[in-house]
C-alpha cells in the first residue's frame, strides 16, 4: 500500500437499558435517555464508517447522522445463556461458574463467546484494518479487547480495562509489507460536548 499509516476510532454506543442495569448485552435498542444523550454530538470525521451489527450500534450511527458499513468482525461479545441478565444475578445462582468465567479466558459456562475468542477475533480485525482514518462504532467490550490486543497484554488486563458509553478510543497504526504496529493514542475520550448522563 502507498500509505501504511492508519488510525482507528472505536466509538462506544449509546447507553441503553442493559448499560443502566449493569446488564449483560441483549441487543437491546438505545435507552431514551441515551439517545437524547446522543443527539448533536460530533464523532470524528474519518475515511470509512463501520458499524457492529448490534441495534445499539446501528442506532448510534443513525442519531449521529453517520452512514455506516455493517461489520460482524466488531460485533459484541455473546454472552450466551447469561444474555440480559446482571452478573449478581448469574453469580448469585451460579457462583463457580462466574468465578471460572472471571479466572479463565478459555472459560464459556454461559456457552457463548470466550475471552479468549474475542480476543482474537478483535486481533484479526485489528490485523485487517485499512489505511486511512476508520470510525467503528461497537460494543464496550470490543473497545476494551482492542486496547488488550494493542498492548500485547495478558488477557485478565481486559478486566481493567473501563469504557463509558459514547467515548472513543484512539488507535494508531504503522508499516507495510507486514504486520502492522499498533500504539494507543487515547482510551475512553468523550464526544465533544458529552457530560454526565442526565438523571
Amino acid at each position: 500500500m502507498d500509505d501504511p499509516r492508519a488510525r482507528l476510532s472505536l466509538l462506544t454506543h449509546a447507553p441503553t437499558a442493559a448499560t443502566a442495569a449493569a446488564a449483560f448485552p441483549a441487543d437491546e435498542p438505545l435507552d431514551a435517555r441515551g439517545r437524547a444523550w446522543t443527539v448533536g454530538r460530533r464523532p470524528p470525521r474519518a475515511d470509512r464508517v463501520h458499524s457492529a451489527p448490534e441495534r445499539a450500534c446501528r442506532e448510534t450511527c443513525e442519531v449521529l447522522g453517520l452512514h455506516p458499513v455493517p461489520d460482524g468482525g466488531i460485533g459484541e461479545w455473546d454472552p450466551g445463556r447469561w444474555r440480559g441478565r446482571t452478573l449478581d444475578e448469574v453469580a448469585a445462582e451460579r457462583p463457580d461458574d462466574v468465578a471460572a468465567w472471571l479466572a479463565d479466558p478459555e472459560a464459556a459456562p454461559h456457552g457463548g463467546e470466550t475471552l479468549a475468542a474475542l480476543l482474537e477475533r478483535v486481533g484479526r480485525w485489528l490485523a485487517d484494518a485499512p489505511a486511512g482514518h476508520t470510525l467503528a462504532v461497537c460494543g464496550p467490550a470490543v473497545v476494551r479487547a482492542a486496547v488488550v490486543t494493542v498492548l500485547s497484554a495478558p488477557p485478565a488486563a481486559f478486566w481493567a480495562v473501563d469504557v463509558a458509553p459514547l467515548t472513543v478510543t484512539d488507535l494508531r497504526g504503522r508499516g507495510g509489507g507486514g504486520p502492522r504496529r499498533w500504539s494507543v493514542r487515547a482510551v475512553g475520550a468523550p464526544l465533544p460536548g458529552t457530560s454526565a448522563l442526565p438523571g
